[in-house]
């Protein structure tokens, strides 16, 4: 009889510790994650790291290249974590950091962090149907209602630069 407690016990710290301790944490527990520090994704590896100023002024020299890139989170999709913007102090242009849905989960609380980015510098072009049903999308992730026509699009809206990031460092 005492053999079958102990047996018994044995059996329920090991299912109390394999459920316990191997628990991943929810996509809401680390979009909520109070201390953003860290790795996102891969490590990043060396190379000469630019700044959004240095993208933009001549984006199709890094058109479709695998680039580091750092500055500023400005703003981090409040849904799902799968996007921030970063800028840096000379600019007035956020650059969009994508990452796969769930893949990445960017904390809320990285906003104001430095991030370094390594990732593929993309350009999105938007028909105006498109960009009026991304800036719709956008307004409800915030949880704005907008009208798919009354939306006014400006030049810009019809395109995009972002690094499809596969590794982020925040700090």
């Amino acid at each position: 009889k005492n053999n079958f407690k102990i047996n018994q016990y044995i059996v329920t710290v090991f299912i109390l510790y394999i459920f316990g301790c191997s628990k991943e944490p929810s996509e809401f527990e680390l979009l909520n994650k109070p201390n953003p520090k860290g790795i996102y994704g891969n490590s990043l590896s060396n190379g000469i790291i630019r700044d959004v100023t240095q993208l933009l002024k001549n984006p199709d020299k890094y058109l479709n290249e695998d680039i580091l890139a750092t500055g500023i989170v400005k703003e981090v999709c409040p849904m799902r974590g799968c996007w921030i913007k970063i800028n840096d102090k000379s600019s007035d242009y956020n650059l969009r950091i994508k990452v796969t849905d769930g893949d990445i989960v960017f904390p809320l609380s990285s906003k104001g962090k430095q991030a370094d980015i390594q990732g593929v510098f993309t350009k999105l072009e938007f028909s105006e149907n498109q960009a009026r049903k991304w800036k719709m999308h956008l307004a409800e992730e915030k949880g704005i209602k907008l009208n798919l026509d009354e939306i006014v699009l400006n030049p810009s809206d019809l395109f995009e630069y972002r690094i499809n990031a596969h590794g982020t460092k925040i700090y």
